[in-house]
């Protein structure tokens, strides 16, 4: 039986200035403009056909503070479909509570990166189903990687980066991916910083590469402009998943659209 390929919205969630949670889009990880209510864009997701729905704290880990966990428990009031959340955690005892407040998964990126123990020990505690590890990769044209592959004629690898972006850290994003799933992750969910908000396709040779590497299932996301990109990165890349931010948020395409696409050229998707 041949599974389904996922399209699930993502929602990025920061503090405004009044300290209320709210949704914002940017570019590369940065120019962060407000977009809309997290509970509101939860809600229409919902019922829009989507197949989970992630909700990104982006500067929890950064601020070195909690996730918004009551924002969390009213998102997930909204939402009767698979539930990640992720930002912020470092510990179990985070998982715990943050799966108590009505995720059905968690989104690990620092906290794993800085103690590697701790996909072991959540996927223990909690199952390898709740345990997703979030990479947020940048390309690197050096002499400093482990895996290289070869984009525009030259030859790259990809960096793990912790906070949100702001640090980089020398590991290699092929050899993390390996480690996480030895370690017990259920899935990855890969990020390009390159391509984020670009609009101008997923990072394929990143995707490819991660896919190629793990059995583990893998969201691909940053760089969604149009169901082409994700059919692109389904056929190409062999991604399980496919996530988008900007083309859901501003209305240019609805997930019906993209799943539309992507029937009627033979992908299987949920309609």
């Amino acid at each position: 039986m041949t599974l389904t390929k996922r399209i699930i919205p993502c929602i990025d969630v920061d503090l405004d200035e009044d300290g209320n949670a709210a949704v914002y889009t940017g570019v590369n990880f940065e120019n962060l403009q407000y977009t809309g209510d997290p509970v509101e864009l939860a809600k229409k997701y919902n019922e829009a056909g989507a197949d989970e729905f992630v909700f990104l704290d982006i500067t929890a880990s950064a601020d070195g503070r909690e996730t918004m966990l009551n924002t969390v428990s009213r998102v997930a009031d909204e939402v009767f479909i698979p539930l990640t959340v992720g930002g912020g955690i470092r510990t179990r005892e985070d998982i715990k509570e943050t799966l108590r407040a009505g995720a059905d998964k968690v989104s690990i990126t620092t906290g794993a990166l800085e103690r590697p123990e701790l996909i072991t020990e959540g996927a223990r505690a909690f199952g390898n189903q709740c345990i997703v590890i979030s990479v947020d990769s940048r390309r690197r044209f050096d002499e400093q990687g482990e895996h290289y592959v070869e984009i525009d004629g030259e030859s790259a690898w990809f960096e793990c980066t912790k906070k949100g972006g702001r640090e980089g850290t020398g590991i290699d994003v092929v050899s993390w991916a390996q480690e996480a799933e030895e370690r017990g992750a259920g899935e990855l969910f890969v990020n390009s910083i390159d391509a984020d908000g670009t609009k101008d396709g997923y990072d394929i040779p990143l995707t490819k590469a991660v896919c190629d590497t793990v059995s583990t299932p893998v969201i691909a996301s940053s760089g969604c402009g149009g169901p082409e990109d994700a059919y692109e990165v389904f056929t190409e890349a062999n991604a399980d998943a496919a996530l988008a931010a900007s083309i859901f948020h501003f209305e240019e395409y609805t997930v019906g659209d993209v799943k539309e696409y992507l029937d009627e050229r033979g992908v299987p998707v949920r309609l």
